[in-house]
């Protein structure tokens, strides 16, 4: 995944124009995301927090939350801009916490790099540091089919929201809800509430 790093390291700048906020993000997923956060029990992470937006968002909410970025750019523009939650730079397929140890995982629009062959040791990963009742939430691209697209900053993959849910069943979760949205000026965007 270094070359993941790399690609958004070289679009940091502008990444954290355009998508940075809070504000500049759809309002069903600030509704989503504020939702979710609300029913997280104990520590929770974002795992792929990116520049921190949505890290910051939820701690305001009273989550006791941290982000992980592979981007150290993201991670140092996080902690200048949101002094109160932790960051720190690592991967979705190492992460820095033990077994059993967190209420909830927010992975959103940071799976989506993964290869299907791939992404399984990513939700496997996320299970090991969930405890049992433990959310995670994952944002993703939709499609008719698993295919890889080449997104602004590097290759990506979208999903049916049935072949998700088939590989999150095999990591150990059990799927709560989905949802998607079309609309215009963007791709098919999909969502999916876990339980571990």
């Amino acid at each position: 995944m270094n070359e993941v790093a790399e690609a958004y390291g070289a679009r940091a700048v502008e990444y954290v124009e355009l998508l940075g906020s809070v504000e500049a993000m759809h309002p069903s997923d600030r509704e989503l995301i504020g939702t979710w956060g609300d029913r997280v029990a104990g520590p929770a992470l974002d795992a792929g927090c990116g520049p921190g937006h949505w890290t910051d968002f939820l701690a305001r909410r009273g989550v006791d939350i941290s982000g992980v970025d592979l981007t150290p750019a993201f991670v140092e523009h996080a902690r200048r801009r949101y002094p109160e939650p932790r960051f720190a730079t690592g991967s979705l397929d190492a992460l820095d916490a033990s077994d059993a140890s967190l209420g909830g995982v927010l992975a959103w629009y940071s799976l989506i790099h993964h290869a299907p062959d791939a992404i399984g040791s990513a939700l496997d990963e996320i299970a090991r540091v969930l405890r049992p009742g433990g959310l995670l939430l994952i944002g993703f691209f939709v499609g008719s089919a698993v295919d890889e697209f080449e997104h602004a900053v590097t290759t990506a993959y979208r999903w049916p929201v049935a072949d998700l849910g088939e590989r999150l069943r095999a990591s150990g979760f059990e799927i709560v809800e989905s949802h998607t949205r079309t609309g215009v000026g963007y791709r098919p965007h999909g969502a999916i509430v876990a339980r571990r």
